[in-house]
């Protein structure tokens, strides 16, 4: 090495040693999805108070693939991991050495703009990073070791045409299209890591110039104003002192007509999210973990129940299904393929049974105890019965290829091209006299 190599790596060392972040510190800059640390091995106290060293065959009877072969037993210092394309990587090569140097390691990745010290009471962190990364750090005793998870974003700009290139792939972006130009509040669910991220960063791009955009966050992910300069938005944060739902009230008075929800992951927001789809703007498009359609309603309507919005479950339920309209469901494969595993529509259901809501309309001379009963009963099963949806998939994925199942409601299609302009009304229209030609799953 020359004398300017050798002063390059002493300082990157001591860089790396005091103010990096040890070895993941190139890693981190990587065009990966994420990075963590301290997530597997046996925590330093454990091992201590388990006597691990004395005999490891005890706590560890069979090694699994990846395994540390020198000291026979990982420890958490041991423990760092990539997520990319889907997956989780372990790099069973690199070791923070110490549990000293993960715990420093953790104390410096989330301090950017000072938001405050990780202690033994809050026992974790969630905040951002300078290239808009999450980061969340976890400590002792909240958690069972030091650990870190850093998610990475993609914050060029993306299309629905580079996201979606399966066989058919034109049916999703023309529907995903239509829908926020038909100003429909939609739901993103799917799993951690299956992309909802980035398919919300895309449909902007289809949602009208002209609406101002207010997005409420965790912490700041979807940097949309790096990816749309242009474009009227204003994002808000959680804090310390500053819940959610404070950020949400605040939003209402900010001429906003498109609202943004990078995850509705607490009651709170949740609850606020309905009624704020009700009446508070145009539409709203939000991420979700649920797993199905069902899932994503009913979480929906015990956030309501749980902040005391509403005390009988039907009544919360039918005022969830009436806000969402349609639910994009994002999946990834074992091979960590990413992909729209269908587009849902709700559908409300209206009750024809109006005769059943109340008790009967009789005289006291007239009215029988037993018919009373039987009276009060048909009351009971109304108000009781949860079903107040119903739903159907207009794509679906299947082997490789999207197949248009069902068509959209009567509805639907009126309701959006309400919210269109002249020349996306006729595209819209256009697109469904061609619905007919596509294969339909069997």
């Amino acid at each position: 090495f020359s004398w300017e190599d050798q002063i390059w790596i002493i300082a990157q060392r001591l860089y790396q040693r005091y103010k990096g972040f040890s070895v993941i510190d190139e890693i981190r800059d990587m065009r990966i999805d994420g990075v963590s640390g301290g997530v597997s091995g046996i925590p330093d106290e454990a091992m201590t108070r388990g006597g691990y060293w004395q005999s490891p065959n005890t706590a560890s009877p069979t090694k699994n693939q990846g395994d540390l072969d020198a000291g026979g037993l990982q420890r958490a210092c041991d423990s760092v991991w990539i997520f990319y394309k889907g997956k989780s990587i372990q790099l069973s090569f690199l070791s923070f050495g110490s549990e000293g140097e993960l715990r420093r390691v953790c104390h410096n990745i989330y301090k950017y703009q000072t938001p405050g010290s990780l202690t033994e009471a809050d026992g974790y962190r969630i905040n951002h990073m300078k290239d808009g990364s999450r980061v969340v750090v976890l400590r002792p005793p909240f958690a069972e070791s030091w650990s870190f998870f850093v998610r990475k974003f993609d914050t060029q700009v993306v299309s629905l045409q580079r996201l979606i290139r399966d066989k058919n792939a034109e049916l999703p972006i023309e529907l995903l299209h239509f829908l926020m130009r038909g100003a429909r509040v939609t739901a993103i669910t799917g799993a951690q890591g299956s992309g909802k991220t980035t398919l919300l960063m895309a449909l902007i791009q289809s949602i009208y110039a002209f609406y101002p955009l207010r997005v409420q966050e965790q912490a700041f992910e979807l940097n949309l104003r790096k990816l749309y300069p242009s474009r009227n938005i204003l994002t808000l944060r959680e804090t310390d002192r500053i819940a959610g739902q404070a950020g949400l009230d605040v939003q209402k008075k900010t001429d906003g007509t498109v609202h943004i929800l990078g995850e509705v992951a607490t009651d709170p927001v949740a609850a606020w999210m309905v009624q704020m789809a009700q009446v508070a703007s145009l539409f709203t498009v939000f991420t979700h973990h649920a797993k199905t359609f069902p899932d994503l309603v009913l979480s929906l309507r015990n956030s309501l129940l749980k902040t005391g919005m509403f005390h009988n479950e039907s009544i919360a339920e039918q005022q969830v299904s009436q806000v969402i309209h349609f639910d994009v469901h994002l999946s990834r494969d074992a091979e960590g393929k990413r992909y729209i595993e269908r587009i849902t529509e709700c559908i409300p259901l209206i009750s024809h049974n109006e005769g059943e809501e109340t008790i009967d309309n009789q005289s006291d001379a007239n009215m029988t105890w037993d018919r009373y009963i039987e009276s009060s009963q048909r009351v009971h099963r109304h108000m009781m019965r949860t079903r107040s949806f119903t739903y159907r998939n207009i794509i679906e994925y299947h082997q490789g290829r999207y197949y248009l199942v069902n068509p959209i409601s009567v509805k639907q299609r009126e309701a959006m091209e309400a919210e269109m302009t002249a020349e996306d009304k006729q595209r819209f229209r256009d697109w469904l006299t061609q619905e007919g030609g596509y294969p339909v799953a069997s």
